[in-house]
């Protein structure tokens, strides 16, 4: 009897349970609707199209389409089309020169600018506004800077009886010089290795000094280890964006000279575009997600040897 009547209040409280769970899952899906969409229209249903596309030889004025299998695919992964290797090369070059150039400054910098000095709010202001200044006034500076005849670059190592280069001029050394455009715009990875730093606990440092160690026994015991997961995160968004850089060597090269800065992106926009044939840019497409998506995976699966998290070891 008393079991029975203490079972009896449950029923009320378990449904006005379920009515709050109901509100609180119409609440999230009525809040999360205009993000669900977006992804739905902008980018889920884009992918999709560009999917079925890249098995057609779809063409902007072609009035007909047809579909052609995984004709594209074999093309372009059988060597028959130059270009595509050539691309491909060029762009593997520029991401292994940017991206640990990219790292290796931004992580310097981030630590001179974590010091505690004397006007570092406004050298960190200094650092970042660069990097939000529009791409295409960036590379029209670049082109002035980087002048063979008049630019102020060679001005200067003419001035320090230095060599000059040929820049963006010469096969040899166009790919370095888009890298060193590209550095302009470092401050946002700046800033997040600066959160990384600052979320450091000043104690550790502090018994490191006590054990006797210096600046190199902290960089490398202390601040390495525990900024790990944002130089994980800066990485993987670096290796991202090298793959994906296209202003740059449209603005600066067009793709030359003799092809020797036909980044992948680039060769994607002028077949898309100039070329208008859509179905094999669409290939293309889908053969940069996928390398990205494995070069990402091999960065996550490696992580778990040197990215640490405070209380929980290794990842």
């Amino acid at each position: 009897m008393t079991a029975n009547l203490k079972s009896i209040p449950q029923a009320p409280v378990r449904a006005g349970l379920r009515s709050k769970e109901r509100k609180a899952l119409l609440y999230g899906i009525l809040f999360t609707l205009p993000a669900t969409l977006g992804f739905i229209l902008f980018t889920a249903g884009p992918m999709l199209a560009s999917l079925y596309y890249s098995l057609t030889d779809y063409n902007v004025f072609q009035s007909a389409t047809h579909f052609i299998g995984f004709d594209h695919y074999v093309k372009l992964l059988s060597g028959q089309d130059e270009l595509f290797n050539k691309s491909l090369g060029v762009t593997f070059y520029f991401v292994v020169l940017k991206v640990p150039v990219t790292i290796i400054v931004s992580f310097a910098i981030a630590l001179l600018l974590n010091q505690n000095i004397r006007g570092r709010a406004l050298f960190r202001t200094i650092v970042y506004l660069p990097s939000i200044v529009p791409a295409v006034a960036t590379s029209i500076i670049w082109m002035w800077l980087l002048n063979p005849d008049l630019g102020l670059v060679n001005t200067i190592l003419q001035w320090l009886h230095l060599p000059t280069s040929s820049w963006l001029f010469a096969e040899q050394s166009v790919i370095p010089s888009i890298v060193l455009t590209t550095m302009w715009g470092i401050g946002g990875t700046v800033v997040i290795f600066l959160a990384g730093l600052s979320g450091i606990p000043q104690q550790y440092y502090e018994a490191i000094e006590v054990d006797g160690g210096g600046s190199w026994h902290k960089l490398v015991h202390i601040t390495l280890p525990m900024v790990s997961p944002t130089l994980f995160f800066n990485t993987v968004m670096t290796i991202i964006g090298a793959f994906q850089v296209f202003n740059e060597a449209y603005i600066l090269t067009q793709g030359g000279p003799n092809n020797a800065s036909l980044i992948y992106i680039f060769y994607l926009w002028r077949t898309a575009f100039r070329d208008t044939e859509m179905g094999y840019a669409s290939a293309l497409a889908w053969i940069l997600f996928v390398i990205i998506l494995l070069f990402t995976l091999l960065v996550f699966r490696t992580a778990k040897s040197w990215v640490y998290y405070e209380g929980e070891g290794r990842s």
